[in-house]
């Protein structure tokens, strides 16, 4: 397959451009536990204090800038399983001023002619840095939170727990083979916020556009977005680990499945001589 469909999902008001994982992975837990639920009471706190958090969390990061790689795959709906590698995008991600700008430097390895992120085509994603959990939180969307479980998640006991977005807010951009032919629509969204029980601090972010209009291209539409600690500059700070997305498109050939695995590395701190040499454009996936 020479070229595929060009095929965004993404939020207009929390900045994620999204595509899709199956909705078994959206509660997918490390490993389950038995602990009874927390209180309805302290339910209501730890949501007051994780939306405290998350409505802070872009203003309490520092100008920084990163390398994202991204590994994009392709499969066919009646083997889902059987991802095939398109291309890997390297990019340096700069965080200044709670913006993000991109900035393509290689594709498979080769030096990028454009510098455009958009000018690769195909599936991307962009803004994880604080815009997502924000919006999820934000009263005027008029976010529903429920108890999901208990989970042990990279060693940390967390709590998840479930949340709908009913606002049509999410939203989703299909472009075809032709420049012209582009189709948007907005859904409403859902997915589950995974919390560290100690630090009170959001780990892991999903989502999944919900009730897509039946003659959209774009069928499915979701992300699962890790957080941990990253040092930067002598200080730790909680920042975007690695995401999966995946999405599935109607094409008249039949419905076809996108992948991409990002991954965040080198990180350091944002100034006006700061680099990131890419000596290494294509570096193994994390474990």
């Amino acid at each position: 397959m020479k070229s595929w469909p060009l095929a965004r999902a993404h939020a207009v008001c929390f900045g994620i451009w999204a595509v899709t994982a199956s909705p078994s992975t959206l509660f997918a837990s490390d490993s389950p536990s038995a602990l009874a639920p927390p209180a309805p009471a302290e339910q209501a706190r730890l949501l007051d204090q994780v939306r405290d958090y998350a409505r802070n969390y872009s203003r309490a990061l520092p100008n920084f800038i990163c390398l994202e790689q991204t590994r994009r795959y392709v499969t066919t709906d009646d083997n889902r399983e059987a991802w095939r590698l398109i291309d890997t995008l390297t990019a340096q991600l700069s965080f200044f001023h709670q913006k993000e700008s991109y900035k393509l430097v290689t594709q498979n390895g080769r030096t990028a002619k454009d510098a455009s992120y958009r000018s690769a085509g195909g599936a991307l994603s962009m803004g994880d840095f604080g815009s997502t959990m924000r919006d999820i939180f934000d009263p005027a969307n008029g976010a529903t939170f429920a108890w999901e479980a208990w989970t042990t998640l990279r060693g940390r006991r967390t709590l998840v727990f479930s949340y709908r977005v009913p606002r049509r807010l999410y939203a989703l951009e299909y472009q075809g083979d032709r420049k012209d032919d582009v189709h948007r629509t907005k859904t409403a969204y859902r997915g589950a916020v995974y919390v560290d029980r100690k630090l009170h601090t959001i780990v892991r972010i999903t989502h999944e556009a919900v009730d897509i209009a039946p003659s959209f291209p774009v069928r499915q539409a979701t992300e699962v977005l890790d957080y941990d600690f990253v040092n930067i500059s002598g200080r730790d700070y909680f920042l975007p680990l690695i995401a999966t997305l995946e999405m599935q498109v109607q094409t008249y050939g039949g419905k076809v499945w996108a992948k991409n695995q990002k991954e965040f590395r080198s990180y350091r701190k944002f100034s006006s001589n700061a680099v990131i040499k890419f000596d290494s454009q294509e570096l193994p996936p994390n474990p």
